[in-house]
């Protein structure tokens, strides 16, 4: 085979997770909606799992018509027995769930830090430990980190974001050395600010920590070391995600794709 004939052309495999279980965290919006669509649309059965049963019931209206389907799953990731147990049985495990708060480290509540590290980082644990026994089992198995450019790279405010992110980069490495011998591949996906809930919400709290009106929050904050000056969309991230499940990427493994408009090339 020549190096040419290797390239994908008109035919390269597109993404079919027909029989396929995905289950997608922090489903009911932002990122985890864009992704269990995807999911769904390539033919998976997608376990929607957020604590907004609401948001769940509209992502199962949604995904009216596609390919595969939406299962709607109340569950709060800091009942960690109760997660690790949701993810039997997953081919492609989406850890998606987040919250942010932004605060000064001598102002950050330690009750908040706790929580943001167990559902950031100790709930995609025991959900990782839940979902390998199937995975090793049939060979074959997709683990899927939303991290963050704050997996790469600090922001000040932000010390229980930014920790549980740079721990979930190492504990996805951790998952792609072992499993790697039993076909399961793990990876992050690093983006930028997305347009989602979560940094809508997250405007005033940086406004007051920075000492700056709302409306300079995005362009002098938000984007200042992106060099597109734009939110990401959802969707894009969902892409990053479905190429990671697909057929294309089976060699890509360990490794953080870097949706970040070029924040990391500083």
């Amino acid at each position: 085979m020549t190096a040419s004939s290797a390239l994908p052309g008109p035919h390269a495999p597109t993404l079919d997770l027909g029989g396929r279980t995905a289950l997608v965290t922090g489903a009911a919006g932002g990122i985890g909606r864009a992704c269990a669509l995807r999911l769904a649309a390539a033919g998976a059965k997608v376990r929607a799992v957020d604590r907004d049963a609401a948001g769940l019931d509209a992502l199962a209206d949604r995904s009216a018509g596609l390919a595969g389907t939406v299962e709607p799953l109340v569950l709060d990731l800091t009942d960690l027995d109760a997660a690790e147990h949701a993810a039997a049985g997953t081919d492609v495990l989406v850890n998606n769930a987040g919250l942010q708060l932004v605060r000064p480290i001598e102002e950050f509540p330690p009750e908040v830090f706790h929580t943001v590290l167990t559902v950031m980082l100790e709930a995609p644990f025991r959900l990782i430990r839940g979902a390998l026994p199937h995975m090793y089992g049939q060979g074959w198995g997709r683990i899927v980190n939303v991290s963050s450019v704050h997996g790469l790279r600090a922001s000040a405010y932000k010390a229980a974001y930014v920790a549980a992110k740079h721990g979930l980069e190492g504990l996805s490495k951790t998952a792609a050395l072992e499993g790697a011998p039993h076909g399961v591949t793990s990876n992050c996906v690093n983006p930028a600010y997305v347009r989602t809930p979560l940094v809508e919400r997250q405007i005033t709290d940086q406004a007051l920590a920075h000492g700056i009106p709302e409306e300079r929050v995005v362009s002098e904050v938000l984007l200042q070391d992106s060099a597109l000056k734009r939110l990401i969309e959802p969707e894009e991230v969902a892409e990053a995600v479905a190429y990671l499940c697909g057929p294309q990427a089976s060699f890509v493994t360990g490794t953080s794709l870097v949706l970040d408009g070029g924040w990391t090339a500083h």
